[in-house]
């Protein structure tokens, strides 16, 4: 060590794209909340991580598989890696696991490293409330703090026996904005700012894509034939390419005539649904993010049959999507599995279209910001992880 400053050995784990991102922010968070420790940080990193400095044990970029039979034939991918983790923290020795998200992978290891005798953090609660409760068990005995970040989870659990909760703040609170406005983002996709948008949100995993965006396809085609003026936008995320959305569309194309206002949108996701007058999202993140810029939405999924059937027997949510969960009532409309269809969705969309209709969503999604926190989520999250660390150490004392 130099520079008479103190040492800090963390190993963080981070499978999916928005983990990945909640991950380095709270990396970065870290070294802005404590300029006089030298932090080691290594794990399972994404691109943002990796950016932010954290050593690549395990690449966790080709691990965000959901799904049973999925992940059953990726299993060998998820063993290795969990192996890998293991070995790199029983030889590192970090003062903390901070886990990130994940918690098919996340949980599992939590049980193995805090066997080991390591200390764990989990932030960003796994979503017990929605599906799998009893798992709350095991989380009581293999994770020595929690940090949740939605408002109704602290209690959710505490009232379920683990009180090693904290909920410091939603991550996204006050960093949602667009970087322009809608004129700007209009002239820049070749769009008539005059005329009505619809932004088309089919997710971030490739079978969300296969699974989400034709029913999505369906509806731009019929609501076209009734309201041709409306301009459609396929908003591509960032862990996907326009190429696969290119096959689906030609796969689809086969009787169907796709609007010629349907633009491909990659790289500005939160200027497309600040600009949109209404949205079809797939259930996740980025329903948070238009709920926090105010787009009125639709919110669908769409699993495998043998996934919906399996899982869905575990699933026992009032809502599924993020917005509407954090209102605790139905804000927007969702539609899951069978009803997510061409005919349903555009219904939905064309009532969202409907301008008192918009105006009373817009109303009700301006109080979603007041239930998230006032920000720093990130910030305060690295604040209790430091001194949750201080603590473990002067136990071992």
């Amino acid at each position: 060590m130099t520079n008479n400053k103190s040492h800090l050995r963390l190993m963080i784990v981070a499978g999916e794209p928005s983990g990945d991102a909640h991950a380095a922010a709270l990396v970065r968070a870290l070294r802005e909340a404590a300029p006089h420790i030298t932090f080691d940080f290594f794990g399972a990193t994404g691109p943002s991580m990796r950016a932010a400095g954290v050593e690549t044990i395990v690449h966790s970029d080709d691990l965000a598989i959901m799904g049973i039979l999925e992940v059953g034939r990726a299993f060998p991918k998820f063993l290795r890696a969990f192996n890998q983790l293991k070995r790199a923290a029983r030889e590192k020795k970090p003062d903390a696991v901070v886990l990130v998200d994940w918690p098919e992978f996340n949980l599992r290891l939590a049980k193995a490293l805090h066997r080991a005798g390591l200390r764990v953090i989990y932030y960003i609660s796994p979503q017990l409330w929605a599906w799998r409760s009893y798992r709350i068990n095991s989380m009581r005995r293999d994770i020595d703090l929690m940090l949740s970040i939605l408002p109704f989870e602290g209690e959710w659990f505490m009232e379920r026996g683990m009180t090693q909760v904290e909920y410091v703040g939603n991550p996204l609170a006050g960093k949602v904005l667009p970087r322009y406005g809608r004129e700007e983002f209009a002239r820049l996709n070749d769009l008539d700012q005059a005329r009505p948008i619809v932004a088309l949100l089919p997710g971030s995993r490739h079978k969300e894509l296969v699974r989400i965006l034709p029913p999505m396809l369906d509806a731009a085609a019929l609501i076209a034939t009734e309201r041709p003026e409306i301009q459609f936008l396929i908003v591509v995320a960032p862990s996907r390419s326009t190429a696969e959305v290119q096959r689906i569309l030609a796969n689809r194309s086969a009787g169907f005539s796709f609007p010629d206002t349907l633009r491909l949108i990659e790289h500005q996701t939160r200027e497309a649904l600040a600009a949109a007058d209404a949205a079809a999202i797939a259930s996740g993140t980025a329903t948070l993010e238009a709920g926090l810029l105010g787009t009125p939405m639709v919110i669908g999924y769409k699993e495998s049959a043998f996934n919906w059937h399996t899982l869905g027997r575990l699933t026992h949510p009032e809502h599924y999507g993020l917005v509407n969960l954090i209102a605790g009532r139905r804000i927007v409309a969702e539609l899951m599995q069978d009803d997510l269809n061409g005919k349903r969705l555009a219904a939905a969309i064309l009532s969202l279209l409907d301008p008192e209709r918009n105006a009373n969503v817009r109303a009700e999604l301006r109080e979603l910001p007041g239930k998230l926190g006032a920000g720093d989520a990130s910030r305060r999250a690295a604040e209790r992880v430091l001194t949750a660390v201080s603590e473990f150490k002067d136990k071992r004392l």
